[in-house]
């Protein structure tokens, strides 16, 4: 199943890869190598951690291959008509609070919290798709609804 994923998060995923793959992987093996040469393999802890950490480092190269092999890149621009679509940023006023908010839709393995960086997936994604500035959207959450006004939909630069 194809995910939908903008250009830069596909980027980002190809750089860690090669960062894995080029500097990571390397390390985790001397480290092996290193350790072996302490003798009994049985007891030999820094054997254990780095078979533990080459472990670990090679699910993580097999998370990102099966992430970029399934990723649907979606070109960001501005044919959307003035609604909310994959990519879209967005200027959002909490109807209860009057804060505001700011968001841009991307892909689930993209998503960022603390960047403003949301799911196209998760509830206020789902919620926010396909509508207009000055649509009020609401967001069912497990502490109630929430209902949030568009003020602004735009594209960032890639």
């Amino acid at each position: 199943m194809k995910v939908p994923m903008t250009k830069k998060g596909y980027e980002a995923l190809k750089a860690e890869l090669d960062r894995l793959r080029k500097e990571e992987r390397p390390k985790v093996i001397q480290a092996i190598a290193e350790a072996r040469e302490h003798g009994d393999l049985r007891e030999n802890a820094e054997y254990a951690a780095a078979k533990e950490q080459q472990g670990f480092l090679e699910a993580r190269i097999a998370e990102i291959e099966r992430k970029l092999s399934d990723a649907h890149i979606v070109e960001v621009g501005d044919n959307h008509a003035g609604s909310v679509v994959f990519g879209a940023t967005v200027r959002l006023i909490d109807m209860c609070s009057r804060e505001e908010k700011q968001y841009t839709l991307v892909g689930q393995d993209e998503a960022d919290l603390k960047k403003g960086m949301i799911s196209v997936q998760s509830p206020l994604g789902r919620a926010l798709i396909g509508h207009k500035v000055g649509d009020i959207v609401e967001v069912n959450r497990p502490a109630g609804t929430i209902e949030y006004q568009i003020q602004d939909i735009w594209f960032e630069e890639a």
